[in-house]
């Protein structure tokens, strides 16, 4: 084990070499968000133009076993694992195996009629309509894919496709019906077929809990401020296409590298992938098949994060400035690896630095008008709180936060580099908006 370590520890410092004098405080950054979020393990990996500059591990694994997390540490995806999905359907697109504006009923029995618009254009955007399958799902039991199916139809559809924009998991655990049905392959066998062994992403594949699999990180999860082992899920929970995958930082270097060229999918495909979706009423939604889009003081950026069963991920790509940073962490709620991607991202890109505030004094009793739940997101809650005096804000999933006051209705937070500026009626308080790596999110506030 000490001549892995010895091994892998030299193999980073050669990675970073170009960037060896920033190692300090990105190391500095990133063991202070661990110590501040309770994460157990994290890996991170910097890639520019495709190419490895940082790829290191950082905490622990395994905390029964005091395991060192290292860049061939296996995490779980969650959520970011869509995008290898959405990469399979579009590859049988281009075979023309199947059209995006097909109805998805033309290949899953029992379909026609509740679902009788919905398309996979519609499945990969998250603009089908179709209800929250975990209504109605137990994820201790097995399902067979016909069963899935079954499931998900039996919940109301929400909105016709095309009509609103909402995340939805069930949509995806379909086009991994969807691609079983039209290739006879399982899904998680197509991804290992034509995207993982081509990339010689050699470590990436599904979720097993049965599989002797070497460098597996465990999950935890925080509560009550104690570390507790993740939750038990079905083995068919942990293999549906909405994730349900075990990637390294290096088998994501591969994949990033990868999204440079055409080895997978043409550019004009690529290109699609990561265009905002268009809703029926002209307007655009910043999703594009298994990718959200957004820019970041300025800076064009394709990103996706997921969650699962005691893990965290993300994979920024900040598209303009070829440069990608991917973290995972073994800590599911209320680990934040996003907040830590854009911050890792700012030690290579300087343009990316938010500008600078300045506090003012203004009477602390104006903060409780601001106290209350303010609607964050899809299906999320943003808190803000007066304590001991400081006006305080708590982001879905994270820790609550001091916020100093630029004016009376204007705050920012130097650690979180990141600003709240409230709305308001006449004088009530109507909302907020957040700010944050150049990207802006309004929140109503909610009625208490």
């Amino acid at each position: 084990m000490r001549q892995l370590l010895q091994t892998t520890l030299a193999l980073c410092g050669m990675l970073a070499l170009p960037y060896a004098v920033l190692a300090d405080g990105i190391d500095d950054y990133v063991l202070s968000q661990m110590r501040k979020q309770h994460i157990p393990g994290l890996s991170l990996a910097v890639m520019r133009e495709g190419k490895v500059m940082r790829a290191k591990g950082y905490g622990y694994s395994n905390l029964e076993w005091k395991t060192p997390v290292l860049p061939s540490t296996l995490f779980q995806s969650g959520s970011l694992g869509k995008q290898f999905t959405a990469t399979a359907v579009m590859m049988l697109v281009e075979e023309g195996k199947i059209g995006l504006d097909d109805k998805i009923s033309k290949y899953l029995e029992g379909t026609a009629v509740a679902w009788k618009d919905v398309t996979i254009r519609r499945l990969l955007s998250h603009t089908s309509g179709i209800g929250n399958i975990y209504k109605v799902l137990e994820i201790r039991q097995d399902y067979t894919e016909d069963d899935l199916v079954k499931k998900a139809v039996s919940v109301p559809v929400e909105f016709a496709p095309g009509a609103q924009w909402r995340y939805s998991n069930a949509g995806y655990h379909m086009l991994g019906v969807l691609i079983h049905k039209v290739t006879g392959k399982f899904y998680g066998d197509f991804l290992k077929e034509r995207i993982f062994t081509p990339l010689g992403m050699d470590t990436a594949r599904i979720i097993s809990e049965e599989d002797i699999i070497p460098n597996r990180a465990a999950g935890y999860h925080l509560v009550q401020g104690k570390l507790k082992n993740q939750e038990w899920v079905s083995p068919t929970m942990n293999t549906t296409a909405d994730g349900s995958l075990y990637l390294t930082a290096l088998d994501m270097a591969k994949w990033d590298a990868a999204l440079y060229t055409e080895k997978l999918l043409k550019r004009s495909s690529l290109e699609q992938m990561w265009t905002p979706i268009r809703l029926n009423d002209g307007t655009t939604y910043p999703y594009g098949f298994g990718w959200f889009l957004g820019k970041a003081h300025g800076h064009r950026l394709i990103e996706h994060g997921g969650a699962w069963q005691g893990f965290r991920s993300v994979i920024s790509r900040f598209v303009d400035d070829m440069t990608t940073v991917v973290v995972f962490m073994n800590l599911g709620s209320p680990g934040e690896p996003t907040k830590i991607a854009h911050r890792v991202a700012r030690f290579f890109i300087p343009a990316l630095d938010p500008p600078k505030h300045r506090s003012v004094r203004i009477d602390p009793a104006h903060y409780s008008a601001y106290a209350g739940r303010y609607a964050f997101g899809s299906n999320e809650i943003l808190t803000v709180a007066v304590e001991n005096g400081h006006l305080t804000v708590q982001l879905p999933h994270g820790a609550a936060d001091e916020y100093l006051p630029e004016t009376e209705t204007a705050f920012f937070s130097n650690e979180e580099e990141s600003e709240v500026a409230f709305t308001k009626s006449g004088d009530m308080v109507t909302g907020l908006v957040y700010h944050q790596d150049g990207k802006e999110t309004r929140a109503p506030r909610m009625v208490r």
